[in-house]
């Protein structure tokens, strides 16, 4: 009963339509370009002769000015009669411009009233015999063939683009190529595997950035030490006031520059997912350059390196060796670096132990060591012991090296020995 009552409406709209359509085609429409407004825009253009960059068209009007010589001065749009001989053609108005009592140019005003008209009659007429004879029998179906080719589809693409603005890249648009919508569907698909690839990439980027950046401020930390220390002793062994005042600043700007970088490195590191860590085949050998290289006070002596085959990451060892010496200058017993060579007691001690599988390097400074409650801390974020309050750092040197070595395999202890704090570097043997 609704399906006939549908169509009985439909008959009667289409019936309507083609009566007024038919009104529309025959009847006779006045098209005449209105005479007060093609004036008000000639008058327009001859208040703004001479200085046309300035003319707005207050008219809604299209035309073009032309000067004496024919050319152009002025256009509201692009595509209109640019010539006399044009405008003749197209049957467009043409008014001259007078300036001074003298006429300057043209007024060209765009006419296409006439082969609109024509033309639409035309079309109207065609239309109107193709909708009576097809447009009834589309009505009937109409309903279900929007609802299942454009509603239906268009729904799903709303509730994809939905989840793409939400964030969601993983689950692709579901729907039938075949349909109106198949070739937007498709699209949408490769735009939503684009977003997710760029939002990838950029993720691995900006990963990739922030290691860069906490590798470089944190190994930037060391050679700066080395710096102030250098300076330190120069300053204690300087007799003349103006080299030590020289050394002073070089201490100065090293604090400052070692502060800068603290405060880069902490801020990279709160938002750092991971430090790369790329762990290979290595000569035991190796360790006694890095150890001599991270020792660059010579506090310590190096006992020779048992032979064997390791699994590590060179850099990431050298870094690690290099925090651990830097916490034996700073926390030692004499605790002040670069103030020359340490006493017996001063020295830092270094020995090694090769097991089944794991070589082990522990370095023991002789700073009396930690309370015992601190020691499971220290290799936390941000952990310091009791002994640095009034000494410079962030806390960072062992948190990192603990995890340079878990990435490698290894194990980093801390512990309290006979004269210090003990920190023992266990290296995985390859194979």
């Amino acid at each position: 009963m609704k399906k006939r009552f549908l169509i009985i409406i439909q008959l009667f709209a289409l019936a309507a339509e083609a009566a007024l359509l038919l009104g529309f085609a025959l009847r006779d429409t006045d098209n005449a370009q209105d005479a007060v407004a093609v004036n008000e825009a000639l008058q327009s253009v001859e208040a703004d002769w001479g200085r046309l960059e300035g003319h707005g068209n207050r008219t809604g009007l299209a035309y073009v000015v032309l000067d004496g010589a024919g050319e152009v001065l002025y256009r509201t749009e692009e595509g209109l009669s640019e010539s006399v001989n044009r405008a003749v053609v197209h049957r467009d108005t043409m008014l001259d411009i007078e300036s001074g009592g003298a006429v300057v140019g043209k007024l060209i005003v765009f006419n296409d009233s006439a082969e609109a008209l024509e033309s639409g009659k035309r079309a109207v007429l065609l239309a109107i015999m193709a909708v009576a004879l097809v447009q009834w029998g589309i009505c009937v179906g109409y309903g279900i063939y929007l609802n299942r080719t454009i509603i239906r589809p268009f729904r799903q693409l709303k509730d994809f683009a939905r989840r793409v603005a939400g964030g969601n890249l993983d689950v692709p648009l579901e729907m039938d190529r075949g349909n109106l919508f198949g070739a937007f569907t498709e699209s949408f698909d490769i735009m939503r595997e684009e977003l997710k690839k760029a939002r990838l990439a950029q993720a691995r980027a900006n990963t990739e950035k922030k290691e860069l950046v906490a590798k470089l401020s944190h190994d930037i930390r060391t050679p700066v030490a080395s710096i102030k220390a250098a300076s330190e002793v120069g300053a204690a062994l300087a007799e003349n006031g103006r080299i030590r005042e020289n050394y002073s600043q070089i201490i100065r700007k090293a604090d400052q520059i070692d502060a800068l970088v603290n405060n880069l490195f902490t801020a990279t590191l709160e938002e750092l997912e991971q430090l790369a860590v790329a762990p290979v085949d290595m000569e035991s050998g190796e360790l006694a350059a890095m150890l001599d290289s991270a020792d660059y006070f010579g506090w310590a002596e190096i006992p020779p390196v048992p032979e064997c085959l390791l699994q590590g990451d060179r850099l990431r060892l050298q870094q690690v060796f290099d925090n651990i010496f830097a916490n034996a200058y700073k926390y030692g017993r004499n605790g002040r670096q670069g103030e020359g060579e340490p006493s017996g007691e001063g020295k830092i001690h270094v020995a090694m132990r090769r097991e089944s599988r794991f070589l082990a390097v522990a370095i023991e400074d002789c700073g009396g060591g930690v309370d015992a409650e601190e020691l499971p801390l220290l290799k936390e974020k941000f952990r310091r012991g009791s002994n640095a309050r009034n000494r410079e750092g962030a806390g960072l040197g062992l948190y990192i090296s603990d995890y340079f070595m878990r990435e490698m395999g290894g194990e980093l202890l801390v512990e309290n020995g006979e004269d210090g704090l003990r920190v023992t570097v266990v290296i995985c043997q390859s194979g």
